[in-house]
């Protein structure tokens, strides 16, 4: 589909309201400065999340993060996408031959029983273990989606700042005025992706939704680009180890930081200096001369730099590795004493039962460890390309809005100050005294109350006398 703008033949602003798009029979070929481009992929290396046809392939199911928009009408304990049970079947296998062999000795050689109060014990510090390491690791999960929450309302009230309050000067000035600010919000945009792709260990700005936007800037990993290894695709066999939760199968996600020769810098600490400048370009030259506005816009600043700050303690301060070793070491100890302590009462039962007791405890255990970091590609974290693309949507959205005076929209013949009192416009009003339209308030506030009031009439007095002295007559 090919969109078009109609627009009249008179200089005046375009607005929403006059935006038509019509299908087109014939599909123009993008060129290289054609509008049909826009947003179109370019060749480089992109790392959000894989856009398919609907079909349910294996990377797409099991691996990046969940899309929001996806609806699904299964049950949950029927759901496979989001659960960690296919990192969880090489587990369960161990347990399942564990379990055969302690029960196929107890049958046929020697029994190997041993008393339940074992499993008491180690019941109540294995709870109290899990319990530890969910609740950890989803403190974490919720304050980086906090951050996110912040990076959007921060930016959002950053670009209103910049769009409305900042004016544009006469002549060739004003169009630079403007350009500049389309800058500036490509700039916040970048600020955002930039956090994504530092969060996720990517180097380097060669990325579809960075690249394009700070290539102009002098930043040190721009600079370093060239001396960056690329990211090598994995095999069928990693691959296949990746998605069944093979330690050994998982690469360091900071080895391409490590190799690369040239410093990378910080940059979306760099992208924050150029915004600054910006905002201090704008209070140099009086387009943003109000005192409480430049304060606001520098305020904005100082709190991006503070959540990137507070997203980088989430991402390197994760559980100390001396509870996560003793957790799991706990957990498997306990899972494998099942068996032992199952046997003289179950028997051959005691192989699904152990099977299914290990899903529950290292199923819980899985989670916790899985959105530890809610920052990565696993298919629980939190969907960073679909915030960004949220960002921008918001900031095209305040920049598609035309810059006239109130009274523009102020006095359309549609606006009805009163309402719902009166559907009187504007104008209607206008003509009237100051005096009568504070008598139409009250008379608006007086309706409010006759309407409660029609909603919930009014007792009558001694009536709720009345119903008390019966109810303890009645209790009496």
């Amino acid at each position: 589909m090919a969109s078009t703008i109609t627009t009249s033949t008179t200089s005046k602003t375009l607005r929403p309201a006059e935006i038509e798009i019509q299908p087109q029979q014939n599909r123009v070929e993008p060129g290289p400065l054609s509008p049909h481009s826009w947003r179109q992929p370019t060749g480089r290396l992109r790392v959000g999340r894989k856009q398919t046809t609907g079909s349910m392939d294996v990377e797409d199911y099991f691996n990046k993060p969940r899309a929001m928009d996806k609806h699904s009408k299964w049950p949950f304990f029927l759901r496979m996408h989001g659960s960690v049970l296919p990192k969880m079947i090489l587990p369960l296998l161990v347990v399942a031959i564990w379990s055969t062999a302690i029960t196929l000795i107890c049958e046929k050689v020697h029994k190997l029983n041993v008393s339940n109060l074992l499993l008491t014990v180690l019941g109540f510090v294995v709870g109290l273990a899990i319990s530890f390491r969910t609740s950890s690791a989803y403190e974490r999960y919720t304050e980086g989606r906090k951050y996110w929450s912040q990076i959007i309302f921060v930016s959002q009230n950053l670009a209103r700042t910049i769009w409305i309050h900042t004016a544009e000067r006469e002549g060739e000035l004003g169009k630079e005025d403007l350009l500049a600010k389309l800058s500036a919000f490509n700039l916040i945009n970048a600020f955002a992706v930039s956090v994504k792709h530092k969060l996720r260990f990517e180097p380097g700005i060669d990325y579809d939704d960075l690249q394009m936007r700070i290539e102009y800037l002098d930043t040190f990993a721009k600079e370093a680009q060239h001396h960056i290894p690329q990211a090598k695709k994995p095999g069928p066999l990693k691959k296949m180890g990746e998605y069944l939760g093979v330690t050994f199968a998982e690469s360091n996600p900071r080895k391409r930081i490590k190799r690369s020769d040239k410093p990378l810098g910080n940059l979306p600490l760099e992208i924050l200096n150029h915004l600054s400048a910006y905002v201090h370009s704008i209070c140099d030259n009086e387009t943003l001369k109000i005192g409480l506005y430049q304060n606001q816009a520098i305020v904005s600043v100082v709190q991006l730099n503070e959540i990137l700050c507070g997203v980088d303690r989430v991402l390197q301060t994760p559980l100390p590795i001396a509870y996560s070793i003793a957790i799991s070491q706990i957990t498997w100890v306990y899972v494998m004493m099942l068996p032992f302590q199952l046997w003289d009462d179950l028997r051959w039962i005691t192989i699904p039962g152990c099977i299914f007791a290990a899903y529950i405890i290292l199923g819980i255990a899985a989670i916790g460890r899985e959105i530890e970091n809610p920052f990565g590609h696993d298919v629980n974290d939190l969907p960073l390309e679909a915030f960004c693309e949220e960002l921008e949507r918001d900031l095209d959205t305040i920049a598609a809005m035309p810059l006239g005076k109130t009274s523009a929209f102020m006095r359309n013949p549609k606006n009805m100050p009163v309402y719902p009192l009166s559907q009187s416009n504007f104008q209607s009003w206008q003509g009237r005294t100051k005096e009568e339209i504070r008598k139409a308030l009250v008379t608006k506030t007086k309706s409010d109350m006759t309407a409660r009031r029609s909603i919930n009439p009014e007792r009558r007095p001694g009536e709720g006398d009345e119903k008390l002295h019966a109810t303890m007559n009645q209790d009496a």
